[in-house]
């Protein structure tokens, strides 16, 4: 939605400066800051039955959550955080849950003051980003993407199909993509089948960048590099590098070492293509399994998880023709196997 379409001219004076001053909507006390001011003008609102919320149009680029900490009128970061976890905050009318999600002077940023907006809570996973075409999620490690032989509800499809349906018995959702049950991290719905085909027929022209990160046993023999293998998959599901091109499929991983540890290293790992089990195959191929992942040689389980991480994807929105970018980060975990020593035991 362009700028314009809003009437930013008609602002609340008084309680546009009650915001900006921080007063009387219950945050903890904190002491004042000299902060930069981001905002070209304001304006906040009372809703029925939504409580208070404030439209705040930026004057340059910046990440979402130092935009909202320059404009809170002296919050804590821990309120202004819980503002987007709470799903408070809205860029041109969607939902925003992520921090460092950029905008610019073309958007307006929505703060609801009063009741959190969309509530969905779940322990397995978190929303990121929805809008009315695309859902996508944090999935938490040990979560079908979607149902198995043996396991119907317990996924990430069951769930999200549940929180659409909850709004309108016709809503639908579409699998774009797909993470192992031990792996964590983003992943992508359609709320159409026209999404979906979109994604999935033309994914190296509408999918840009998709990285992972990875705790893996001992240290690769170079900081960087590329693999490329083919690979193929026996009777018993277990997949494996075959150097037969037409016993497999070829499958590229480039990966760069990020930080070394006492007996592990952290390291981001791309996919230029997205075979099952490529990243964990492809680690153990290069003779340094990722931590945690039994399956493909791995002899340690120090943090109790296969340690693989979908961190970041960029893509460009088919329907809003705009590139989008979220990145995770590394999981806490990731970095406290790093100090740990080598652990034989599962």
């Amino acid at each position: 939605m362009d700028i314009e379409e809003f009437d930013i001219n008609r602002l609340i004076e008084e309680e546009c400066e009650s915001f900006l001053n921080g007063d009387n909507f219950g945050d903890e006390e904190e002491e004042p800051t000299d902060r930069h001011t981001s905002a070209s003008t304001e304006k906040k609102v009372k809703k029925r039955g939504e409580g208070k919320e404030i439209k705040l149009v930026p004057t340059e680029r910046m990440e979402l959550l130092q935009f909202l900490y320059a404009n809170s009128g002296g919050r804590s970061r821990t309120t202004v955080k819980s503002f987007l976890s709470n799903r408070q905050v809205a860029i041109n009318g969607i939902i925003a849950t992520q921090f460092n999600f950029m905008v610019g002077t073309r958007d307006v940023v929505t703060i609801n003051l009063g009741m959190s907006g969309n509530e969905f809570r779940n322990p397995m996973l978190r929303i990121v980003y929805e809008d009315d075409y695309v859902i996508l999620i944090d999935k938490k490690y040990g979560l079908l993407s979607m149902a198995s032989d043996t396991e119907r509800e317990r996924t990430a499809y069951f769930i999200l199909s549940d929180y659409v349906k909850s709004k309108d018995s016709k809503n639908r959702i579409f699998i774009i993509h797909r993470l192992d049950r031990e792996t964590s991290g983003l992943l992508l719905f359609a709320k159409s089948l026209e999404i979906q085909h979109m994604f999935q027929s033309n994914w190296n022209d509408i999918v840009l960048e998709r990285k992972y990160v990875a705790v893996v046993e001992g240290c690769p023999p170079q900081d960087n590099g590329i693999i490329k293998t083919y690979l193929a998959e026996n009777r018993a599901y277990n997949v494996y590098v075959t150097n037969n091109p037409h016993e497999g499929e070829l499958a590229i991983t480039a990966f760069d070492v990020i930080r070394k540890g006492k007996d592990n290293t952290l390291v981001e790992l791309e996919l230029e293509t997205g075979k099952k089990n490529q990243i964990r195959v492809h680690m153990q191929h290069m003779g340094c399994s990722i931590i945690g992942d039994r399956k493909y040689g791995g002899s340690q389980s120090p943090i109790g998880r296969l340690a693989l991480h979908a961190s970041r994807i960029r893509f460009y929105h088919p329907i809003l023709e705009k590139e989008m970018l979220f990145d995770l980060g590394t999981p806490a975990m990731f970095l406290t196997a790093l100090t740990l020593k080598r652990n034989y035991s599962y």
